[in-house]
């Protein structure tokens, strides 16, 4: 298993008994957190991994709160303090209908509507306003705007995304 998907960061030490503030990296914290009881440990410097288990989490307020197999002092949690809780991709919830994860296009074929090869799905930068797709063409990157107007049509069981881009955008 190399890949993993993070659905939270820790954060900080909450309280005496090692529970950790989490920042969910998920659009459905409850039902993420309501359905894990295990998941992987990430530092985010080494990439080192290890599995835990889940003893508890709870919300409060806005906030998340997790306590870890093992972790019972607020020195123990502040050593996994910045670290990821990354489950494997098939332990991942369902997106809902029409959509997908970024993660599931990676090295998908993009193409343009006239069937020229623009290059490979890459990563997603910009702001959850305005998502851009990155596509790798060899060394060459492109820079795609997820619009409707240029995203036209994306197939994650085909790998392959359409696209129509307007005069110039390919040559930026």
């Amino acid at each position: 298993m190399d890949s993993l998907v993070a659905v939270g960061e820790l954060l900080r030490p909450h309280g005496l008994r090692g529970e950790l503030k989490v920042r969910a990296l998920t659009d459905r914290p409850r039902d993420r957190f309501a359905a894990l009881s295990e998941c992987f440990l990430v530092d985010p410097v080494t990439s080192r991994r290890e599995r835990r288990r889940i003893a508890s989490h709870r919300f409060e307020g806005d906030g998340l709160l997790v306590h870890l197999e093992g972790v019972d002092s607020p020195e123990e949690a502040r050593r996994i303090q910045g670290f990821f809780l990354s489950v494997a991709p098939d332990e991942v919830l369902p997106p809902p209908e029409g959509h997908f994860y970024p993660w599931q296009l990676e090295g998908a074929r993009v193409e343009t509507t006239d069937g020229r090869i623009v290059g490979r799905f890459a990563r997603v930068e910009g702001t959850p306003e305005q998502a851009i797709w990155v596509v790798l063409d060899g060394a060459r990157e492109h820079l795609i705007p997820a619009v409707p107007e240029i995203v036209l049509e994306v197939s994650v069981a085909d790998r392959r995304v359409v696209i129509d881009p307007p005069e110039g955008l390919l040559d930026l």
